[in-house]
């Protein structure tokens, strides 16, 4: 067992007791925060001792450690606004999971990386579930002066000589278009706010990193199916009950057509498939159930398909055909069972007579 000033490795690191020199760095980061996400309710005292023992680490560790720390700490209710901060201003590929889940991070600190740190950071927090009107406004502040400086940055030919009243109607015009435009962003900002929609997704989904693809390995590996599909839905940044949807198609069919879709590793996609759905590991001609049916996918025309998935588990319980949980509790009766059916009061308004069958 490891101890760093009062933080100490828990079992969930127990496969790393043993490092190797250059993984001890990651090793002791992984610990500390570890013991930090033990403390329900810490005191001054405490995160004061973990934000000054943090960032030497942090700074310190491969980018991959740097990962999982920022993924384990957004799920955290109280982080140091200085840890946050550290966090929120690295590369985006470390900072998103943080930035975009960390309930723990101040309006102060979103609106600072805003200002500081470019487009992507600030896309990270736009798909925020609860963004304050300050952070929005930042958020409009920011897009504004993106378009300025695009615009300033653009080679205008020099035009021919014209009368100073049409230059000067030219410029109002222009001018009007883009007050115009930044209004338009602003309502559209604002309507996604009070909706509590994410942003709109991109034409393509994007490749699945090697964070949840090791997940998702030792999952399946190990019959782990509800993790499996806690990190399936991480991945695709979808709901649990669209991931569990997935999984109860028992052909393997839908979850080829997502792991492929996302871009999964065909070296290991096979075997993926076999562990999950043990009749896809038969052997059949040269190879296995599972290698015929990858061979079969279109990941175009799974991309398109998973997009359906998630355009509709986006739309909430308006939508007819959302996702439920198996056997959730505000399921809608199944139309098949008899107590479920109406009555012969319910239908059409009219009371049918009730049949005697041959009785008099």
């Amino acid at each position: 067992m490891l101890c760093v000033q009062g933080f100490v490795v828990t079992d969930r690191f127990r496969e790393l007791e043993r490092p190797q020199k250059g993984r001890l760095k990651d090793v002791v980061l992984m610990a500390t925060v570890t013991s930090f996400e033990s403390l329900r309710a810490p005191r001054k005292s405490e995160m004061r001792q973990f934000a000054e023992l943090f960032e030497p680490l942090f700074l310190g560790s491969s980018e991959e450690a740097r990962r999982q720390a920022a993924a384990a700490l957004s799920q955290c209710e109280h982080v140091p606004e200085a840890v946050a901060l550290l966090i929120g201003s690295m590369p985006i590929p470390v900072a998103a999971s943080f930035l975009t889940r960390s309930k723990a991070i101040s309006d102060r600190t979103l609106i600072s990386i805003i200002r500081k740190q470019g487009p992507a950071h600030a896309g990270a927090i736009a798909r925020r579930d609860d963004l304050s009107a300050s952070v929005v406004d930042a958020l409009v502040e920011h897009h504004k002066s993106a378009a300025a400086s695009g615009q300033s940055r653009e080679v205008t030919r020099p035009a021919p000589a014209a009368a100073p009243s049409s230059s000067a109607t030219a410029a109002d015009r222009n001018s009007a278009e883009r007050v115009a435009r930044e209004e338009k962003l602003r309502d559209e900002i604002k309507a996604l706010v009070r909706a509590g929609s994410k942003v709109a997704a991109p034409s393509e989904l994007p490749a699945i990193d090697e964070v949840h693809q090791a997940l998702l390995v030792r999952f399946a590996r190990n019959g782990e199916a509800v993790l499996f599909a806690h990190a399936l839905a991480d991945a695709l940044g979808a709901s649990d009950a669209l991931a569990e949807r997935i999984l109860l198609d028992v052909s393997g069919q839908q979850l080829a057509t997502t792991l492929a879709a996302l871009d999964f590793p065909a070296a290991d996609l096979a075997s993926l498939l076999a562990a999950l759905h043990p009749h896809l590991g038969e052997r059949l001609g040269g190879g296995t159930r599972a290698d015929a049916l990858i061979r079969t996918l279109d990941r175009g025309a799974g991309i398109e398909r998973v997009r359906s998935w998630l355009r509709a588990d986006e739309h909430g319980p308006q939508n007819l055909g959302r996702h439920e949980p198996h056997l959730a509790e505000n399921r809608r009766p199944d139309p098949r069972r008899q107590d479920a059916r109406p009555s012969a009061a319910d239908r059409d308004g009219v009371v049918q007579p009730k049949r005697t069958f041959g009785q008099r």
